[in-house]
């Protein structure tokens, strides 16, 4: 496989495209489109700007803009072109981005943990349900809990589940 540089304007060349029409659809600037096919790469402007001009550049002509950035950054990387402010950036938005998707994987989670609880408490309350109207049907409902007891335990169920609510709540604001 050769060069980063030299892989490009091959692809370039392959698709009969023009660095003037690539500037003219990009609006990037046909010195640092050169600067990427020369492996020049600090004539660029550095940073994220560079990989957002490798993304625009391999976009106009139809490659995959992901590899392409990885190779850029490898080949940045390798000519020893890149500064140490640059690789501390480009860093910092790598880890940007994976904190992000950290972030949304634990919201999803807390998410389904919700919907299980959820769902759990509705199969509960049904077969409660179920049960009660098969005893009074029976007529040994009213016979299996002594009326102060069952007033009790439902204010007891009932507080039980207004902390579960809250508590659930609470962790959905974590």
């Amino acid at each position: 496989m050769g060069n980063f540089g030299e892989d490009l304007r091959k692809e370039r060349l392959a698709r009969g495209i023009a660095l003037e029409d690539i500037s003219a659809v990009t609006k990037i600037s046909r010195r640092h489109l050169l600067a990427l096919e020369q492996e020049k790469f600090r004539l660029l402007p550095g940073g994220i700007l560079s990989k957002g001009i490798v993304r625009g550049y391999t976009g106009a002509l139809g490659l995959d803009p992901g590899d392409w950035t990885e190779r850029f950054l490898h080949a940045c990387d390798a000519s020893g072109q890149m500064s140490d402010d640059e690789r501390g950036w480009t860093a910092f938005a790598s880890n940007v981005g994976k904190a992000r998707l950290l972030r949304r994987e634990a919201i999803e989670m807390r998410v389904r943990w919700v919907g299980a609880i959820l769902l759990l408490l509705a199969v509960l309350a049904g077969g409660f349900l179920v049960v009660r109207s098969f005893g009074l049907r029976q007529g040994w409902w009213h016979s299996l809990l002594p009326t102060n007891e069952v007033s009790a335990g439902i204010h007891a169920a009932w507080d039980w589940i207004v902390r579960l609510f809250v508590r659930l709540v609470t962790w959905l604001r974590r």
